[in-house]
């Protein structure tokens, strides 16, 4: 860091401990240690440092009581890496350093809100401190981040750099939710799940499974709710449960996203998912190409309306239970199940107004419409 860089004064002000960061550091502390000794034996060089049960705890409770501050009239949003300055890509170093501290966090947080953004934390002289901000950071980095007031995110970097993180805990207020990875070994997982959980970058459909959770985290950035389709190629039996003609058809399909990815993908993707915005669902086929929007989802002549889908969430200590259509939400997610039954080969992708997504896909082990509620692998 330079002998110029000195710590900013702590500020002297004791405040009540988050409960859920002493509750829930040594679990994490755990899943690091033995996430890290995988990536050793897998040969993986350049990893970020083990987080230690003190400064796991230390960071998500600051992160915690910063949520719930405000800087002129906005909430605190902002990202914590855990890692020395010399082990970031192109860091940017503070002249002095900040105390770990939810009022330094609050007042810097305009700063660095942008996704992908984190502050550098690490120990100087004992004491945990805001070294600067960073946007490249090794493997197996451990990063909290304030997604809301009372809202937090535990997540690390997966090594690739066009992946989303993978996402290990979600903490809101007192109540603390651990990501299962073996919930993709569970039967009839989607693919989605199994992308997000985490990611073989040697397996076959990798660039599909990048752009369907690239696609999902669009349809949830526009905060209106939305519907996706994503119907066989090789069957037109999917128009069967759309009302016709379609408003919104496109012909000939509109095959970008289907494309290799860069640029070109990156707006199609954004676009699209601007498209689940518009009332009613927006259809793609298996090969990624755009069939239409604004399309309206009807009960196929003959099929028996839905009665119970089979509900899970990717959690520890979760179990999955059949519920009526109404418990998941409103007409979007009623209309899904719909469709789902009665086409049996297709997805449907529920993003809701208040942050819920649902992967709808019929479930042959179970002989129903099987709802996996994945928000918190989407944060």
């Amino acid at each position: 860091m330079g002998s110029r860089r000195g710590a900013a004064p702590a500020l002297a002000m004791k405040r009540e401990a988050y409960t859920a960061a002493k509750t829930v550091s040594p679990v994490l502390h755990a899943y690091f240690v033995s996430h890290r000794e995988a990536a050793l034996r897998c040969g993986e060089q350049r990893l970020a440092p083990e987080p230690d049960v003190e400064t796991i705890e230390a960071m998500v409770d600051a992160a915690f009581w910063a949520s719930l501050r405000r800087e002129e009239g906005y909430a605190t949003r902002v990202s914590l890496a855990l890692l020395a300055p010399e082990e970031a890509h192109e860091p940017i170093l503070f002249e002095r350093r900040l105390p770990l501290d939810p009022g330094a966090l609050t007042r810097v947080a305009p700063a660095v809100e942008r996704p992908g953004i984190h502050l550098g934390i690490w120990r100087h002289d004992g004491e945990l401190c805001v070294w600067g901000a960073t946007r490249g950071i090794p493997f197996l980095c451990f990063v909290v981040e304030v997604v809301a007031p009372g809202l937090l995110v535990v997540k690390h970097h997966n090594g690739e750099r066009m992946r989303k993180f993978i996402n290990v805990a979600v903490l809101e207020g007192d109540q603390i939710k651990l990501v299962d990875e073996r919930a993709s070994e569970r039967p009839d997982s989607p693919q989605l799940l199994r992308s997000l959980l985490h990611f073989d970058s040697q397996a076959s459909g990798r660039q599909s499974l990048i752009t369907l959770v690239r696609l999902a985290i669009s349809m949830r950035e526009h905060g209106r709710g939305g519907t996706l389709l994503i119907v066989p190629v090789d069957t037109d039996s999917w128009r069967e449960s759309i009302m016709q003609p379609m408003p919104y058809a496109i012909s000939p399909p509109f095959g970008q996203l289907a494309g290799p990815d860069g640029e070109s993908a990156a707006a199609a993707i954004a676009s699209i998912g601007g498209l689940t915005a518009v009332d009613g669902a927006t259809v793609l086929n298996s090969r990624y190409e755009l069939l239409g929007f604004g399309t309206k989802i009807v009960r196929q002549q003959g099929s028996p309306r839905v009665e119970r889908v089979l509900l899970s969430e990717p959690t520890h200590g979760s179990t999955a239970a059949l519920v009526h259509p109404d418990q998941l939400g409103g007409t979007r997610h009623l209309s899904a199940a719909q469709f789902v039954q009665d086409q049996r080969d297709a997805v449907a992708l529920v993003a809701s107004q208040d942050g819920r997504f649902t992967v709808f896909e019929w479930s042959p082990t179970e002989a129903t419409v099987h709802a996996h509620r994945m928000e918190m692998l989407l944060l």
